[in-house]
């Protein structure tokens, strides 16, 4: 390093690196510091390059972690930024393109050092080699001047303070960054710190004050995206990706947050999508971790509360005296960014915070008329399930619970037409609703999970955003309604065979095997011709021993299974330990459909059309001591059109038999249909889950296999307000 550009195969070798490193003190006023800091250096654009660049200066930084605490010369550092970031907002005014460019390189340096002192000690030996002065060995003395603290300090002043031009674009993307990788300590730490330096500095003290100012600076960045500058607008290189050194530091940090509140349930990676705007990817990341800080022993989150509690630029009222850090921000421009950027992990986290945790923002966005803007990516997220890691599915669907918990939402999905939807590409949908677009995307979610993924928790959420809507279904498309009520006979026909192989493992039907093992998503048809007969005979005998004492009937048929095992460390097979789960959904796609026809049967004549397709198999499970509660309606529906139309003939069209439909909805009595009161089941999801995905990261990965066994201590049940007679379902954070 020094006044050429420097490679990284130089580094070791670098005279102004070794005496940095030394043993040789270096004071503040040294003409050393303005030849250290006069260098070009290309900034990584890989991992690789990443990582040659660690080891090319791992024995700089083990150098100077040795004779810091004699020389202070990292201290010396840090008081040169700092004397340079009083002069950088009048450099950036007067256009000083060498000041900021080597007040940049200054920055670029400590945290590159910050990184391996936080990688190699702990906070404590951390916090004491801030605090060293030139002196000798073992000699602290107690009022030491807190470096750390100051920097910290003059960190937010340079990102809130300095006008962003683009001179000054790369060192606020530094800025922001290094606060990132100074709250990487929690990487090293197996529990949940809540007394860590983070607390000290940035919960109180000189710090506090710049809360609100620093989290409204964060949110403008992300709403503005702006790119970073052409090449030749200012002295130091501009690399291709717009970011500095530190950015490609800081990048591997920024991986374990887009996992930040969901725990990396599944393992697949998603490939980074190209930065356009490091401003406002790295804005983003500090906010996300700011604002998921736990709080202190003795106070609150404040960044937490200031996300909480900012309003409209548009909203006039006062803020309550008790509510601190509070700011106004344009909710309009914010909504733009949030649903043009849903493609990135961390604007989905950042949307789900808003929604769960700011009644303001929440209140601004269901009011929205143009809200398919907002929903369309999310169920993008969900139907292109395949393609995301499962955190940002979960994250998604998270989302759509708290939309669908007001009824005012509900309402107003089905009444936004959309024409074309191009990425759906099971069928052609010239012409849907946004509310019948987000049922066929829900339930091919439950789909997949069911045959794929297999996680119980996913399953029972996208149902309680179906449970949710079910009131409020209008005008349902066909395949729309085709799609719940074939969905309900899967699983019906699941159940069946299920039963079948626990009761009589050793007889059970061969056909019904078949039909089972060859199902797929197109063959349901087939399968109800081919089964129609064998249900019929399988299904009265089988409910009739379940009507007696349902529970030990299953537990008597799994031991016997077991029994038949030759250790009881063989897993049940997976037919028997699915059969809970079957039931799960059954149950609750039956409670759906219930909704729907006890309050909005006269708005959905494709759903009625395509339960009378399906009466054959409805009809042998009325008998059923899980289902005959909700069933009643069902079979009452069923019972009524089904006569209404053997009255008007045999070989009826489609449209006649709609037709036929439409008028028994008028003559069926409305008090006939029996509102059922269900006790709901609490939404499962994944708290913040800090220490586990810093240690994640440490590795290089996620892994479902590592981080699932510790489900039972991070997730939480969550219950939601029974306010309807069909329970509401939704995701609430603790």
């Amino acid at each position: 390093m020094g006044s050429n550009s420097s490679r990284i195969g130089d580094l070791p070798k670098n005279e102004y690196l070794k005496k940095l490193s030394g043993t040789e003190s270096v004071s503040e006023n040294d003409p050393f510091w303005n030849q250290l800091l006069s260098f070009s250096f290309p900034a990584p654009t890989s991992s690789t390059e990443l990582k040659l660049l660690e080891e090319a200066t791992i024995s700089v930084c083990r150098s100077l972690v040795e004779n810091n605490p004699r020389t202070g010369n990292l201290g010396a550092l840090i008081k040169v930024f700092l004397s340079r970031t009083k002069e950088l907002k009048l450099s950036a005014e007067c256009q000083n393109h060498i000041f900021i460019w080597q007040t940049h390189n200054a920055l670029f340096i400590i945290c590159c050092l910050l990184k391996v002192f936080i990688c190699q000690m702990s906070e404590e030996e951390l916090q004491l080699h801030f605090t060293y002065e030139e002196k000798s060995p073992g000699n602290y003395s107690s009022d030491s001047e807190d470096l750390l603290e100051e920097l910290l300090c003059c960190l937010m002043q340079l990102i809130t303070d300095i006008p962003l031009l683009d001179i000054t674009y790369e060192i606020s993307v530094e800025a922001i960054s290094t606060m990132v990788v100074f709250l990487s300590c929690q990487l090293f730490h197996k529990e949940v710190l809540r007394q860590s330096i983070s607390h000290k500095y940035l919960m109180r003290g000189p710090c506090l004050p710049y809360t609100s100012k620093l989290v409204k600076t964060l949110l403008y960045n992300f709403i503005r995206q702006e790119k970073p500058p052409p090449p030749g607008t200012h002295v130091f290189p501009q690399q291709s990706d717009g970011g500095g050194l530190l950015y490609g530091l800081a990048s591997g940090v920024a991986r374990l947050w887009t996992v930040f509140t969901l725990g990396g349930v599944g393992s697949k990676a998603t490939a980074s999508p190209e930065l356009s705007s490091p401003l406002a990817n790295q804005s983003l990341l500090l906010l996300l971790v700011l604002a998921n800080l736990t709080d202190a022993s003795d106070a609150p989150n404040p960044y937490r509360q200031a996300i909480m509690s900012f309003k409209n630029t548009q909203d006039s009222s006062p803020f309550p005296s008790s509510i601190p850090h509070a700011f106004q921000i344009n909710f309009n421009s914010l909504y733009t960014a949030l649903c043009e950027q849903q493609t990135s992990d961390q604007a989905t986290l950042l949307l789900y915070t808003l929604l769960h945790q700011n009644s303001n923002i929440r209140t601004y966005m269901l009011a929205r008329t143009d809200m398919e803007n907002l929903v369309l990516p999310i169920l993008e997220i969900l139907y292109h399930v395949e393609e995301r890691n499962s955190h940002h599915v979960y994250m998604a669907l998270i989302i759509l619970l708290i939309l669908t918990e007001d009824d005012g939402f509900n309402r107003s999905i089905h009444e936004v037409i959309l024409k074309n939807i191009t990425w759906y590409s099971e069928r052609v949908l010239t012409e849907i609703s946004l509310g019948s677009l987000l049922i066929l995307v829900v339930i091919r979610t439950i789909q997949y999970n069911m045959t794929r993924t297999r996680d119980k928790y996913l399953h029972t959420n996208c149902l309680a955003a179906l449970a949710n809507m079910s009131a409020q279904f209008r005008s349902l498309h066909q395949y729309a309604a085709q799609r719940i009520i074939s969905y309900t006979c899967r699983h019906l026909r699941r159940y069946v065979y299920v039963l079948d192989k626990l009761y009589f493992p050793h007889s059970h039907c061969s056909t019904l095997q078949h039909c089972f093992s060859t199902l797929s998503d197109n063959g349901e048809e087939l399968l109800s011709l081919t089964c129609s007969h064998i249900l019929r005979s399988y299904a009265s005998s089988l409910f009739s021993l379940l009507s007696k004492k349902h529970n030990k009937v299953l537990e008597q048929a799994t031991q016997s299974l077991r029994g038949s095992l030759s250790s009881n460390d063989v897993p049940l097979p997976d037919y028997a330990q699915d059969l809970n789960v079957i039931e799960e959904v059954i149950r609750m796609m039956l409670e759906i459909i219930n909704s729907c026809l006890t309050n909005s049967l006269h708005h959905n004549p494709n759903l009625v059309y395509a339960l009378l397709y399906k009466r054959d198999l409805f009809e042998q499970f009325r008998t059923h001591p899980s289902f005959q509660d909700i069933m009643q309606n069902i079979d009452l529906v069923i019972t009524f059109f089904s006569s209404r139309l053997l009255q008007a003939g045999a070989e009826l069209s489609v449209e006649r038999v709609l037709e036929i439909i439409k008028q028994g909805v008028i003559a069926l009595p409305k008090d006939r249909l029996k509102g059922l009161e269900i006790s709901f089941s609490q939404a499962q999801w994944l708290t913040p889950i800090i220490p586990a995905l810093w240690k994640a990261e440490a590795v290089g990965s996620l892994e479902a296999s590592h981080l699932r066994p510790a489900w039972s201590t991070w997730q939480k049940r969550v219950s939601t307000k029974n306010t309807k007679k069909l329970a509401r379902r939704g995701g609430e954070c603790p």
